[in-house]
C-alpha cells in the first residue's frame, strides 16, 4: 500500500510542482522546450498594476462576504438548533443553493437583478430607486458578494450548527443558575467554543475568495471597468488567451501564497485552546 501512495503522490503531487517550478523561470506556450528567463516572470508579476488590481478586488470581496456570511451562517446555526421538528428538510433546502450549477444560478441572478429586471422594478414601485446592481463599480462586487453568500450560506451554517451540537447543555445550565442572561450565554460561552467551527468556516471564506471565477465571469466578465476581475479570470485568459501560461503559473503561485499568509494570520489571531470539560 504505501508503494501504491508514493506512486500516487509522485504523479499528482511531486510531478505537478517540479514542473509549476520550471515554469516560474521559464517562456513557455504549450509546445516546445520551456526556455530559461530567469526572474522575468516574477518581476513581471511584481510590477503588472491588473494583477494586483484583481488582488484589491478579492480584498473588497472579502470585505463584503466574510462578515456577512459568518453572520447569516451563524444566525442559520442558531435558529437550526432551536428548531425541534423539520431540521433535515431545512438544512437540505439550504444546501440545494450549495450544489446548483454556477453558471445556471448565474444566469438566474443576471436576470432578476439586471437594471429592468423584477427586483429593481419592485425597488421602484415600492421606493421609486433604481439600483445599478452590476452596472456600476461601487456596485458590482458588493452584488457578486450576495450571490456567493446565498450559495454557501447554508452550508458554512452547518458547520457552525455542528459547533453548537458539540457544546455541552451542562454549561448553560450552570450558567443559568448563576444568573447568566441569553447575551452573557452567548459571548461568554457559545462563541468561545464555537471558535474551531468559526475558524474552519473562515479559512474556507479567505480559500473561495481567492479561487472565485463562475459569478463575475458569467454576470459581469470581469467588468465594469475591472471592478470585478478576479486573479483566477486574469489567469485563465493569460494562460488560454494570451498564450502564456509561464506568467499564468508565476501569477498563480503569488495569490497562493498571499492566501496562505491570511490564513496563517487568521489562524495565529484566533485559534486557542477549548476545554470542554
Amino acid at each position: 500500500m504505501s508503494s501504491i501512495y508514493l506512486i500516487y503522490a509522485a504523479i499528482f503531487w511531486g510531478y505537478p510542482f517540479v514542473w509549476l517550478f520550471i515554469l516560474l523561470f521559464s517562456k513557455w506556450r504549450f509546445v516546445g522546450s520551456p526556455q530559461f528567463v530567469g526572474f522575468r516572470n516574477i518581476t513581471r508579476v511584481l510590477t503588472d498594476p491588473l494583477f494586483w488590481k484583481t488582488v484589491i478586488n478579492v480584498f473588497r470581496f472579502m470585505m463584503y462576504y466574510i462578515p456577512l456570511v459568518l453572520i447569516g451562517a451563524l444566525l442559520f446555526a442558531i435558529a437550526l438548533n432551536k428548531i425541534k421538528y423539520g431540521k433535515t428538510f431545512i438544512a437540505l433546502s439550504f444546501l440545494v443553493a450549495n450544489v446548483s450549477s454556477g453558471v445556471a444560478y448565474s444566469i438566474m441572478f443576471s436576470n432578476l437583478f439586471s437594471v429592468n429586471g423584477p427586483v429593481n422594478k419592485a425597488l421602484n414601485s415600492l421606493f421609486g430607486i433604481t439600483i445599478p446592481w452590476f452596472t456600476s463599480p461601487q456596485w458590482a462586487m458588493f452584488s457578486i458578494a450576495l450571490i456567493v453568500i446565498w450559495k454557501f450560506i447554508g452550508y458554512y451554517g452547518l458547520i457552525l450548527y455542528a459547533g453548537l451540537t458539540a457544546i455541552p447543555k451542562s454549561l448553560y445550565e450552570a450558567a443559568e443558575l448563576d444568573g447568566a442572561g441569553s447575551l452573557t450565554k452567548f459571548f461568554r460561552i457559545t462563541l468561545p467554543l464555537l471558535n474551531p467551527s468559526i475558524i474552519m468556516v473562515l479559512v474556507l471564506a479567505i480559500t473561495l475568495a481567492f479561487g472565485i471565477f463562475t459569478e463575475p465571469y458569467m454576470i459581469t466578465g470581469g467588468g465594469p471597468m475591472r471592478s470585478t476581475l478576479t486573479p483566477m479570470m486574469h489567469m485563465i485568459t493569460t494562460a488560454f488567451q494570451r498564450m502564456d501560461p509561464t506568467y499564468a503559473a508565476t501569477m498563480a503561485v503569488f495569490v497562493a501564497m498571499i492566501s496562505f499568509g491570511m490564513i496563517w494570520v487568521v489562524r495565529k489571531t484566533m485559534e486557542r485552546e477549548v476545554d470542554l470539560v
